[in-house]
């Protein structure tokens, strides 16, 4: 069992109660009945988690708009599970999704896992929504560090020479110092 559907379930088998709705949502093998539950109302939260992470690991993409909600939830949890269907999800809205949320400075707070999803998604989107996201982070007393590493290590890994200047300034940040010099060394050479 993939380890992020584990770690779902155990989550909202408690969520829920382990009630016999739940139940019925974990073991069928009806997409359509899993698609239902995420546009029927009053379906508890729990249950359109599930119905879309479990869509979203199936590549059907009628959980799209879903996950992308649960990938601006306030919950990490419920973030990173979200983050986790859209990769593996492969619709091309994906990262026009993800790169918006990570630049919303409205929501910033909640930037973390759309912006690792941009580095494992390696879109065209990816690179310039990192270095957006990074620029605004590396401002005077800015509280949201962990989206500026999360930045600064994506780059690393999309090893993109337009990150160069912005992982650059990185190195001012102590607390970012250490991530931009091993991102920057991943970097291949202009020549």
């Amino acid at each position: 069992m993939d380890e992020e559907l584990r770690s779902l379930t155990e989550r909202l088998r408690e969520e829920s109660g382990a009630s016999a709705a739940y139940d019925r949502l974990v073991a069928t093998g009806d997409p359509d009945e899993l698609a239902r539950v995420l546009t029927e109302p009053g379906q508890p939260l729990w249950a359109r988690e599930l119905a879309a992470f479990r869509l979203g690991l199936a590549g059907d993409r009628r959980a799209f708009e879903s996950l992308v909600l649960f990938l601006n939830h306030r919950d990490p949890q419920r973030c990173a599970s979200a983050a986790h269907a859209l990769a593996r999800l492969d619709d091309p809205r994906t990262a026009r999704a993800a790169a918006a949320l990570a630049t919303n400075e409205l929501r910033v707070a909640y930037a973390l896992h759309p912006v690792r999803l941009l580095a494992e998604l390696r879109a065209p989107e990816s690179v310039p929504a990192l270095i957006t996201t990074l620029e605004r982070r590396l401002r005077p007393h800015d509280p949201y560090r962990r989206v500026a590493l999360a930045c600064v290590e994506g780059l690393g890994d999309l090893e993109d020479a337009r990150a160069r200047p912005v992982l650059n300034e990185a190195l001012a940040h102590p607390a970012l110092a250490q991530a931009a010099v091993r991102a920057l060394s991943r970097i291949p050479k202009q020549r």
